[in-house]
């Protein structure tokens, strides 16, 4: 079975910051207001993990989730399934990324596999770059294929205007439309190949 290279590439925009007072949504609607005017061929869906209920508790082996567990993958992982690309939009919290974005990749397993994951990360001086970084490692216990360009927006509390973009948008959006490009050329890659031989660990 093959897939059209036209065919438009479903990208789920994963918010990961859960803290109250968060500027996650605003970064994320600043990269997908970039993202829709570069990323031709590409459809977005945002997945705001404070709206998704996973407990912290996981079932032991062989075992079932709880209701509350399965209320809640019955709602996200099929969006995650269905993605052929990711987008991590997340702060760094003490040189590392948010616990909760952590639960939601716990959760799952073939939903990561050949599949490419792009970055947007903020957080002072180091943009939230180590959380990143923390993440290449994780992702790739997955299987997933990390881009090797990210967004990184340094001091977010003076770098970002009020409307939750980046005072310096040249090269921001630069940035942006590097790793968008990144994106879609492994999202169309993985997706061929996967439909034409199944990925199997």
């Amino acid at each position: 079975m093959s897939v059209a290279i036209s065919e438009k590439l479903r990208v789920a925009v994963i918010v990961s910051s859960i803290r109250e007072g968060r500027i996650g949504p605003k970064v994320a609607d600043w990269f997908l207001g970039v993202a829709e005017g570069l990323g031709e061929g590409m459809e977005f869906e945002v997945v705001d993990l404070a709206e998704v209920d996973l407990p912290l508790a996981m079932p032991g082996w062989g075992s079932a989730p709880s209701e509350r567990a399965k209320a809640a993958l019955a709602e996200v992982s099929p969006r995650l399934a269905a993605a052929d690309a990711f987008v991590v939009v997340t702060p760094e919290y003490n040189h590392s990324f948010p616990a909760a974005l952590k639960n939601l990749i716990d959760w799952h397993r073939e939903e990561w596999q050949a599949k490419p994951v792009g970055f947007v990360s903020y957080g002072g001086l180091g943009g939230g770059l180590r959380a990143v970084e923390q993440l290449r490692l994780v992702f790739a216990e997955l299987h997933g294929v990390t881009m090797r360009d990210s967004v990184s927006l340094h001091g977010p509390w003076s770098g970002l205007g009020a409307d939750g973009a980046p005072l310096d948008r040249a090269v921001s959006e630069g940035a942006a439309k590097g790793m968008l490009g990144q994106l879609d050329w492994w999202a169309r890659t993985l997706r061929s190949a996967r439909a034409e031989r199944p990925y199997g660990v």
